[in-house]
């Protein structure tokens, strides 16, 4: 017999009466036939109908969160995505601006140095050229900037101009002709002596750049103040009428109106702002009166070194 069933068979009862000797009838007797029970599931479980319907149910809230499931998803990585592009924006553009910062700076320093290069080019140029020509050399220069040939050259100090083995200074402090001179020789020179028509031509050039006004001249080292009418270098010689540059109708030995200078014109000054025809451009003139002046001494001797600045 299964567990599951039960089994109750010819279950029969009689009440008993007195002292149990009485009979009992039949309508007293209780029989219980044969039952049979089958054991059944708990009630606690369902159906299958009912666990089906359950079944469907959830199924069906199953199905409809997928989508909810899928479009979170998607708009999760959409987030993700934004944010990854966003930064690399932000960094790509910080990027671009430390680019263009650095372009910056980089073109401003490479202008510079163009300028200073160009700057560097032109003094190297314009002092080797002054080399080659021995127009200009100055006594020495710092280094790393010198330019040196180890040969012998003629030089002058700074702010005096080379130019025939003679050294010139045009100086732009008015004096008489006295007080220049005296300048000169301080400076160990004196005031300048023309020996040729080619220095005569030299300085005429110079002089042009040097002049503001007419009567804006330069002393020379030349007087007759010791003897009217005998023209005297600052050396002692005497001036050669085949190297004499005057001005048409000098010297004229002028006193002045009223002759309020009795000794006349006796010291010479020169310089034409235009230039002077064949050269001519000497003029006698009063001694004390303030003119500028040019001094004169003889180059000296050393090696090339050029003042290049940088």
């Amino acid at each position: 017999m299964s567990e599951a069933e039960v089994l109750y068979s010819d279950v029969r009862f009689t009440r008993a009466r007195g002292n149990g000797k009485e009979a009992i009838s039949p309508s007293e007797e209780t029989t219980y036939s044969e039952i049979q029970m089958l054991k059944t599931q708990p009630p606690a479980e369902q159906p299958a109908a009912s666990q089906q319907v359950e079944s469907n149910k959830r199924s069906k809230v199953t199905s409809d969160r997928v989508p909810l499931l899928v479009l979170s998803v998607l708009l999760t990585a959409a987030v993700i995505g934004l944010c990854v592009v966003c930064f690399d924006h932000f960094q790509t553009k910080k990027t671009l601006q430390t680019l263009k910062e650095n372009y910056e700076t980089m073109m401003k320093t490479f202008q510079t140095l163009k300028i200073e290069n160009k700057g560097v080019k032109k003094n190297l140029t314009e002092c080797l050229s002054e080399i080659n020509q021995g127009t200009r050399l100055q006594p020495m220069c710092p280094e790393p900037t010198e330019v040196n040939t180890n040969e012998p050259c003629q030089k002058c100090e700074e702010g005096w101009e080379l130019h025939g083995g003679k050294c010139y200074y045009f100086s732009n402090k008015p004096s008489s002709w006295n007080q220049s001179r005296e300048e000169c020789v301080h400076h160990g020179g004196d005031l300048v002596k023309i020996d040729s028509r080619e220095e005569q031509s030299f300085l005429e050039e110079r002089l042009r750049n040097k002049i503001n006004e007419e009567q804006d001249k330069f002393w020379i080292g030349l007087t007759d103040s010791q003897e009217e009418g005998r023209w005297l270098w600052v050396d002692g010689s005497e001036l050669g009428t085949s190297l004499s540059f005057w001005k048409s109708a000098e010297p004229d030995d002028w006193k002045g109106k009223s002759r309020e200078n009795p000794h006349g014109e006796d010291c010479v000054r020169m310089g034409y702002k235009e230039g002077a025809d064949d050269q001519m451009s000497w003029f006698d003139h009063f001694c004390n009166n303030p003119h500028k002046s040019i001094c004169e001494k003889a180059a000296q001797t050393g090696r090339y070194v050029c003042n290049c600045s940088l």
